[in-house]
């Protein structure tokens, strides 16, 4: 197909623009990046639709890479890219292209609709190229839109929705490390952001120092709105209340950086200048002989998203929690802390409008799949359940001793663990802990339990007590809180009868 140049709009045939993050891009050029984050390469496009029509394929590709935020940029290149690729045979935009590439996709129908949109700029723009009663007939298709929740809607073990068991063992696994120094203070913060908030990576890599904020006696962090689709960069807020610990965690981070860049500016920063610090930044970025404020305007310094992503790999290796539902390492990504954020705001009762603030969404297309997806806790955990999933979680992370005089510290009765059945073994910890005994001491990796230890008496006074909470208050989310635990015990008991089993065969 011929394109006549001389038809084009002036101001759009640009031999280069800057992106909507503020990074130079040659229009013609086959590497296009769009933020620190971002890009992608058009260098198979002319190829595809010929270099003429390929010339205005960039030219409104370009409109998109400066208005709308890079994700979508990205997205539309390669929904365009596919259409190409499938049009070989058609001619491009036309009606029957359009058609059978309709009934290609099947499910994904979805993708027309970006198809559409991009059809629309290009025509809007005065581009030739597109057949009119092509368009006429795609405007007036009722395309399906993408299957929204599967993850959630299916409670996958590997991609949805985390257990309350699955997340305290998380939780608890990541304060472990961070302890005992197999997690650092950034990789730490980043874990337990996405658990306690939900929020994307993105939001989380373009937080500053500044977005840590005290109210009274109230803690919020200010995340940078993300997916506002035509929004600058961190132009839109949403501040999320967050707890004390969690503040503090973070704030151990914030004047990590602070000390970080003033080393490598060579004095002490200014408060005004250390508050537009990034919270997670890349040092190594940093250009001394550039003034250190324009590169705080941009993105240059933050972390990549994609090291979010990465540092969850590395701490589902660390921590290894065992899920209870397959027995395997508990998958880590970021979207799984964001679908067990809105699973369990639905099974308290929350509705769709509080599902979506809490989640930060533009509109509620998304928060519906909670509502109708509530997942049930295990109603009732009774000794045979408990000791049946006992081996797959692995809750119990400490070591079964014969007796006292196997134990480390066991030569100081100031170690001995007690319950009201009697002493049930031994701490192995030489530092100070204030977690309450025993209860706690069963998920702890320095608890050596004893074999003849009263272990069967400590589960029983927790399922008793988990029955009547769920009695007196009918809120299984609040008699749950103890699920773990009880598998912990359980664990406990099941390898005491499997070695006294072993001991009475020898």
């Amino acid at each position: 197909m011929i394109v006549n140049k001389s038809a084009l709009p002036s101001r759009y045939l640009r031999a280069e623009f800057l992106s909507k993050d503020g990074y130079e891009i040659v229009v013609s050029s086959d590497h296009w990046r769009l933020n620190k984050d971002i890009a992608f390469y058009p260098v198979d496009i002319d190829k595809l639709i010929g270099k003429e029509m390929g010339e205005s394929f960039r030219q409104v590709l370009a409109i998109y890479s400066e208005t709308c935020s890079a994700n979508h940029a990205r997205n539309t290149f390669s929904w365009l890219k596919l259409y190409f690729e499938f049009c070989a045979g058609f001619e491009l935009f036309s009606s029957e292209s359009l058609i059978s590439y309709r009934a290609n996709l099947g499910k994904n129908e979805w993708m027309l609709s970006t198809i559409r949109a991009f059809m629309r700029t290009w025509t809007t723009l005065g581009y030739p190229g597109i057949p009119p009663h092509s368009m006429s007939m795609i405007e007036k298709w009722k395309i399906k839109g993408n299957e929204k929740g599967y993850a959630v809607q299916s409670m996958c073990p590997e991609n949805g929705p985390l257990t309350d068991i699955e997340m305290d063992g998380i939780v608890s696994g990541v304060i472990e490390g961070f302890a005992e120094g197999r997690i650092i203070l950034r990789d730490t913060c980043y874990a337990m952001i996405l658990s306690m908030t939900g929020r994307r990576p993105i939001q989380i890599a373009a937080l500053k120092i500044k977005d840590l904020i005290k109210v009274g006696q109230k803690y919020f962090v200010n995340f940078p709105r993300a997916k506002q689709r035509h929004a600058d960069w961190r132009s839109s807020f949403a501040k999320f209340e967050v707890v004390e610990d969690l503040w503090v965690l973070l704030q151990s981070q914030a004047e990590a950086v602070r000390l970080a860049f003033d080393e490598a500016y060579g004095k002490p920063l200014p408060q005004k200048l250390a508050l537009e610090l990034p919270l997670f930044p890349v040092l190594g970025n940093y250009d001394s002989k550039r003034s250190l404020k324009d590169q705080l305007d941009g993105d240059f310094l933050h972390a990549r998203t994609l090291e979010v992503a990465e540092v969850m790999r590395g701490i589902k290796e660390t921590i290894g929690v065992i899920s209870e539902r397959t027995g395997a390492i508990t998958h880590l990504n970021a979207y799984r802390f964001r679908y067990t954020l809105g699973t369990n705001l639905a099974r308290e009762g929350k509705g769709e409008y509080v599902i979506a603030e809490a989640l930060d969404h533009s509109d509620l297309q998304n928060a519906g799949v909670y509502v109708k997806n509530i997942p049930d806790i295990v109603e009732r955990i009774d000794k045979a359940v408990a000791l049946q999933l006992a081996p797959l979680a692995q809750a119990f992370q400490g070591v079964l001793v014969l007796d006292e005089s196997k134990a480390r510290r066991g030569d100081d009765r100031s170690s001995r663990i007690c319950s009201s059945g009697g002493n049930v073994g031994t701490c192995g910890s030489y530092g100070f802990c204030s977690a309450l005994a025993p209860i706690a001491c069963y998920t702890c990796s320095h608890f050596q339990p004893w074999l003849d230890g009263p272990h069967e008496y400590v589960l029983e006074g927790l399922i008793a007590e988990r029955d009547g909470v769920l009695a007196s208050t009918g809120d299984l989310k609040i008699a749950s809180v103890n699920d773990r635990l009880i598998l912990a015990v359980s664990d406990v008991v099941t390898r005491c009868k499997a070695m006294k089993g072993d001991s009475a065969d020898d």
